[in-house]
């Protein structure tokens, strides 16, 4: 008897947990898809206002008659050409680029054990920035007329040759000394300043022109936003979550201790080389068309973190859109605060992450 007994408890016991586990998860689908419907409201907010103000129906409308086929009649004669041609890509835009960096952050801080890891700690955002310097201090003089015509995509493919190829040198460095975590973030940081110097010499050596398209490069906004850019980062970053997240189960193993990772049959350094080279993929690709862009990568994990969890099946795509959601408000509150003028979103995301952080540590936030 007291054997049955002590089964009927431990069946009693197993059904609990189970329905906490469901009604837990039942909430993280309910906050994501509240995520969701809040960045595609934002969305929707940011592109009906402007310099020139249109309706959010108008908006829909224009949109609408582009995928479906409708022929809405706009309140705003130039609601198709501001909401196709500028706006709309340029959320788009935002959008990608904050999923790619949050989403990265929140990888990276998970593979490495350190909570202030971000795609710009491991040296890729000053190896975009020299890969970029290159191109707009020597590409004129090298290329001449042809970097006329193809400056903007040229500039984006050296910051993000340069940016990728990154990760493969920190890598290498790491695995010389034992490919420990630790290893991989000191040299980051220690090319992140070697890239940086060059940089400086660069702008040292550059002319007035080419020093002033450097600056504002480097500063990080969505100026150049087209359909073309956006139709190339669209299936980069949506591969790149997908392979990230086919590996959460892993990454949730290793969270619990290397140790315990290899006894599940977890292959650490294969686990960490796909990651890292997926997220640099991610992040190097939007980078190179938007400039730098600081505190995405930290800041949206971390608050992902408190709304969610550290279960990354949940976490990542979290990060993703807190990510999205973060960038694109600071994008549309550099180019309508002091509009026509726009400040460039890097100077907006340093004055919101900077103090959000510091508040953060002065909390004494758990950082998991």
């Amino acid at each position: 008897m007291p054997e049955i007994s002590s089964s009927i408890c431990a069946q009693d016991g197993a059904a609990k947990l189970k329905a906490i586990y469901v009604r837990q998860t039942g909430k993280k689908y309910v906050i994501l898809v509240f995520l969701v419907l809040l960045l595609t409201t934002l969305a929707l907010f940011s592109i009906s206002i402007g310099t020139a103000s249109i309706s959010v129906g108008d908006v829909v409308k224009a949109i609408s008659n582009k995928v479906l086929p409708t022929q809405y009649e706009y309140a705003n004669n130039l609601a198709d050409t501001i909401v196709m041609k500028l706006r709309f890509p340029r959320v788009l835009l935002a959008v990608l680029t904050g999923i790619s960096l949050a989403g990265a952050g929140a990888v990276m801080q998970g593979i490495l054990h350190n909570p202030l890891v971000s795609p710009y700690t491991l040296g890729m955002s000053g190896a975009a920035s020299l890969g970029a310097a290159i191109a707009i201090v020597l590409g004129k003089g090298v290329f001449g007329s042809i970097f006329d015509s193809m400056g903007p995509y040229f500039i984006a493919f050296n910051a993000f040759i340069f940016g990728f190829v990154t990760i493969f040198v920190i890598i290498g460095f790491a695995r010389m000394k034992g490919g420990s975590p630790a290893t991989l973030v000191l040299a980051g940081v220690a090319l992140g300043y070697i890239f940086s110097a060059g940089v400086s010499a660069l702008k040292y050596f550059s002319n007035n022109d080419a020093l002033k398209d450097l600056v504002v490069w480097l500063m990080g906004g969505m100026w150049g936003a087209t359909w073309q850019s956006v139709g190339l980062l669209v299936p980069i970053v949506t591969i790149c979550m997908l392979i990230l997240l086919s590996f959460s189960w892993d990454m949730n193993a290793l969270a619990a201790g290397e140790a315990v990772a290899s006894n599940l049959g977890v292959d650490i350094k294969r686990l960490q080389f796909i990651c890292l080279t997926v997220v640099t993929l991610a992040a190097s690709a939007t980078v190179a068309f938007t400039g730098i862009i600081g505190f995405i990568g930290l800041i949206a994990p971390h608050i992902s973190r408190m709304l969610i969890g550290s279960d990354n099946r949940f976490l990542i795509p979290c990060s993703c859109i807190m990510g999205a959601l973060i960038l694109l408000c600071a994008d549309t509150v550099g180019r309508t605060i002091i509009s026509p003028v726009e400040i460039p979103v890097g100077i907006v995301t340093g004055l919101l992450g900077g103090p959000y952080f510091l508040y953060m540590l002065l909390k004494k936030k758990q950082f998991s």
